[in-house]
């Protein structure tokens, strides 16, 4: 699957989001090595930090499948700019990417776009897991 077609679906997946405070909508299509895709839209709470971002959500879904290698996620958002992930969505990437090696592609409303590796991102993960035994 190319990151234009995985750009397409986070677009699509972005129409679920749950978004009435920051009125931030973003989609996130998570690519997994067995060619399965998984999809997350940000959900909002009252509360804010009880809400999640579309990418962690993405990633939930897929190990909640039992799906836990994964080869590209896409993020997109109604945003000029190119969206990228927050640090938490970085850190959660990278205990499921040991290597770092994830492809992550970054959009913006008009599906402009530029792919970095996880690595690239955050280059100085925490990490505790060195290889995913599954």
């Amino acid at each position: 699957m190319d990151s234009n077609e995985l750009l397409h679906m986070a677009r699509e997946a972005k129409a679920q989001a749950y978004a009435p405070y920051s009125g931030f909508p973003v989609g996130a299509a998570l690519y997994c090595e067995d060619g399965s895709v998984f999809f997350g839209a940000n959900v909002e709470n009252a509360s804010y930090s009880l809400g999640v971002c579309a990418e962690r959500v993405a990633i939930l879904k897929a190990v909640s499948a039992g799906r836990i290698r994964f080869q590209e996620l896409a993020i997109n958002s109604d945003s000029e700019q190119l969206t990228f992930p927050c640090g938490a969505c970085l850190q959660v990437m990278a205990e499921f990417s040991p290597d770092m090696s994830l492809s992550v592609t970054v959009s913006n409303r008009d599906l402009d776009y530029m792919t970095f590796t996880l690595r690239d991102l955050l280059p100085f993960a925490f990490q505790l897991n060195q290889g995913n035994s599954k």
